[in-house]
Parts: C-alpha cells; sequence; structure tokens
C-alpha cells in the first residue's frame, strides 16, 4: 500500500491531472462532447500504452545506456523536484505539459488524442521519469504490480477529469486550481527529494 501512494502521489504530479483539465477544456471548446469523449477515450489509452512501454522495459532500457539505478533515481529525482518547483510557484514548464509552440500547433489539428493529449500533456518527460524510477526500484513483485496498479487508477482519473473538463474549470477558476497544484507541487517535491537521498545513499559515494 505504501508503494501505492507513493506512485500515486508522484504520477498525481507529474501526469498533471490538475492541469489537464484547463488545457482540455481550451483545445476542445468547439468541439462536441461526443468529439471530447473520443479525444478523451483514445488519447488516455494511448498515454497508458506509451506509459505501460517503459514500466514494463524499464530496466532493459537502463541496461542498454548502462544507466544505473541509483543513477536513475537521482537523476529522476532532480527532474521530479523541477517539476515540483514549477508547481509551487505556478510557473509553466514543459515536464508536465506542452511549450507555446506546441499549444499553438495542437489548436490547428482536428485530432488532438496523440498530439498534445496523448504525449506530451499525458505521457510526457516527468511522467515517463517517473514509471521508470518508479517500477524499476520496486523491491518486489507486489511492488511493482503496484506501481501499475497506480498508473492504471491515474490515467483513469485523468480520463475521468478530461469528461467534466469544461465544468471543472468553471468551478475551481485558475485560483482553485493554482491551490490544488501548490499543493501537490509541496507533496512532490518532498517525494523527488528523498529519491535523490536514496539514489546517493545507494550510489555509495558517501560511503554508506
Amino acid at each position: 500500500m505504501n508503494a501505492f501512494l507513493v506512485a500515486f502521489a508522484t504520477l498525481f504530479a507529474t501526469v498533471g491531472v490538475a492541469d489537464i483539465a484547463f488545457i482540455f477544456a481550451a483545445l476542445t471548446k468547439d468541439n462536441t462532447p461526443a468529439e471530447r469523449r473520443t479525444f478523451a477515450t483514445r488519447g488516455v489509452l494511448i498515454a497508458l500504452a506509451i506509459l505501460m512501454f517503459f514500466a514494463v522495459l524499464g530496466n532493459a532500457i537502463l541496461d542498454v545506456f548502462g544507466i544505473t539505478i541509483p543513477a536513475l533515481r537521482t537523476a529522476g529525482g532532480i527532474l521530479l523536484l523541477l517539476i515540483a518547483i514549477d508547481m509551487v510557484f505556478a510557473r509553466h514548464s514543459g515536464g508536465t505539459g506542452t511549450t507555446d509552440e506546441e499549444e499553438r500547433e495542437a489548436r490547428r489539428a482536428q485530432d488532438i488524442s496523440v498530439f498534445p493529449l496523448a504525449m506530451p500533456l499525458l505521457a510526457g518527460p516527468g511522467a515517463i521519469s517517473a514509471v521508470i524510477l518508479l517500477t524499476t526500484g520496486a523491491q518486489s513483485d507486489l511492488e511493482f504490480w503496484m506501481v501499475l496498479a497506480a498508473l492504471v487508477t491515474i490515467l483513469a482519473l485523468a480520463w475521468l477529469t478530461l469528461l467534466i473538463a469544461i465544468p471543472i474549470q468553471r468551478l475551481l477558476g485558475l485560483t482553485g486550481l493554482s491551490v490544488v497544484s501548490r499543493v501537490v507541487g509541496i507533496l512532490l517535491a518532498a517525494l523527488a527529494v528523498q529519491f535523490v537521498f536514496d539514489g546517493i545513499k545507494a550510489s555509495g559515494l558517501l560511503g554508506a
């Protein structure tokens, strides 16, 4: 359960469940409810396939590039910390969302399910790094499956969020979104620092 909760909190922030409602609502304001439902379903399924790919083959990918688990935990912790800082200070970055250029291109697209919804909004650099970090750091098969369960839960939550994106936008407003984002950012910052500590300790650099 602890592995599930850590994975859930980490993926909640890196997938950007609290942010995608506003971006999706803005990009699909001229589409019908049926079209928005199609975009949401297809985008979430594609994102799930991408993240599952990295979850299952994470160790193999690390072996190909000669990356150790401690190095991944340290680097992943630093990346997540940068994302957390952006969330706390309400700054926009490409780690969990789209860049300005990507958003302009997305507005011209008729189908946004693959780009930018599936990637980089749902399966962006932060989410991919988090999935590899969490699955390769699992200490048992049970922990590995708990991470996958958290991933599926987060994407199911993201799908529901997309379906009610416009009502959420009206209900929360910019102020409500900022509050949610900052609270999650603080929690993510603490998790990120813990990942860095664990990576340095496991590397043996400090003689531990």
